[in-house]
């Protein structure tokens, strides 16, 4: 696991955001010259209705069917990364186990690939089960041009042409948020669970917060007690990927 201190953690999540979905402020002036409210704004700029196919099968619209309404997690990934994707996946099944039966509920999970010729349905159905994914938590492939498109909407880019060329620079962050509460953010997809746990849970719809604060409290005391179970994913000692 890679050791950061929590601002230098909040300070990764805060440059994450500002790399995506732009922050409100600016959004309601620019949805004042365009007549549009802020959320539809970030809709048609940031959450584009391509479709896609789930790991099992099922084609649905990214907007309509994925994050409409919803509180998610979104993050990127392809199944023959040998390096970010299948830290972060593990690590991410261990936040996933962490938010309990929330996941799946009213809370979804969705992990894109970034190379969708390959990871087929299919491939990504032996991917799921390989690495416990539990319910609530789709992969998701599609056509390539989508899938690209998407990419770039989303925030998973580069603005160095030669750096973004490369898939593996695209696979180490998780983006969260509340679409109709209009909160979102990122972190590192690699920080410590309880962490990745506590800032998905900042977008939480607004009833839930009291629980949530009780959850994240229990969490950090089974970690402190070394109950938390499993041992944590460790990261290359050398590696320059996993920034978006």
């Amino acid at each position: 696991m890679i050791k950061m201190s929590r601002r230098a953690w909040l300070g990764m999540a805060g440059a994450a955001t500002a790399a995506g979905l732009v922050g409100l402020p600016q959004l309601q002036r620019e949805s004042r010259a365009a007549a549009l409210t802020p959320r539809e704004l970030i809709r048609q700029r940031n959450l584009p209705n391509v479709v896609l196919t789930t790991h099992e099968g099922e084609q649905v619209r990214f907007y309509d069917d994925l994050v409409k309404d919803k509180f998610v997690t979104i993050n990127m990934m392809y199944t023959s990364c040998k390096a970010t994707c299948p830290l972060t996946t593990a690590n991410l099944v261990r936040v996933q186990k962490m938010l309990g039966d929330r996941v799946g509920s009213d809370l979804f999970m969705y992990s894109i690939t970034l190379d969708p010729e390959h990871d087929t349905p299919e491939v990504l159905s032996n991917y799921v089960k390989t690495f416990g994914a539990g319910k609530g938590w789709k992969f998701l492939t599609g056509k390539p041009e989508d899938i690209e498109f998407l990419r770039r909407r989303l925030g998973f880019a580069w603005a160095n042409r030669e750096m973004d060329k490369d898939k593996d620079f695209h696979t180490g962050t998780l983006r969260y948020g509340n679409e109709p509460l209009m909160l979102w953010g990122a972190v590192p997809g690699l920080a410590e669970p309880t962490w990745v746990s506590e800032c998905v849970l900042f977008a939480d719809w607004p009833q839930n917060r009291e629980k949530d604060r009780e959850r994240i409290a229990q969490l950090k005391s089974r970690k402190a007690s070394g109950a938390e179970g499993g041992a944590s994913p460790t990261a290359p000692i050398a590696h320059g990927h996993g920034h978006h």
